[in-house]
């Protein structure tokens, strides 16, 4: 499947935060604290006006995106999420939004590259070369802790 890779627009956010909330529901052992908590599927604006997302899209719709938070002063950007549209899994997006998140990170004089990971994803990260970095509390319960070096 082709798979283009470009920044978000802010008139997509509703689009955006759907994909967030089906790939969210996916997983059966989130979906009550998720359903009962619909405020934590957000895409804030600044973030897609600031460029840090990032959207694949296939010929007619959004298929997935990613949110790369800028830099710190230690070198590190957050990959602050990575949604696929659940129709879509296992096709090459997440590795594409993956590889594009490599290459904004690089472009941006970053180092390495955290996120904290639904720890069903970890097979995936691991594939991507990402590297446990430990369990970290989140809202549904642990997440971990992982991150890759950009060059």
């Amino acid at each position: 499947a082709f798979v283009e890779i470009r920044n978000a627009q802010t008139s997509e956010v509703d689009v955006l935060e759907d994909v967030q909330r089906r790939a969210s529901l996916v997983w059966e052992e989130y979906r009550d604290d998720l359903l009962a908590h619909p405020e934590v599927i957000d895409v804030p604006l600044h973030d897609i006006e600031a460029g840090n997302v990032r959207v694949a899209t296939g010929s007619v719709r959004v298929l997935g995106f990613a949110s790369l938070l800028p830099g710190r002063s230690d070198g590190a950007a957050e990959l602050d999420g990575l949604f696929v549209d659940p129709a879509f899994l296992r096709r090459g997006i997440g590795r594409a939004l993956v590889d594009d998140a490599l290459a904004l990170a690089r472009s941006r004089g970053c180092r390495r590259i955290e996120v904290t990971a639904n720890p069903r994803a970890l097979e995936f990260y691991v594939t991507m070369g990402f590297i446990d970095d430990g369990v970290e509390k989140t809202q549904f319960g642990p997440g971990l802790r992982m991150h890759v070096d950009v060059d």
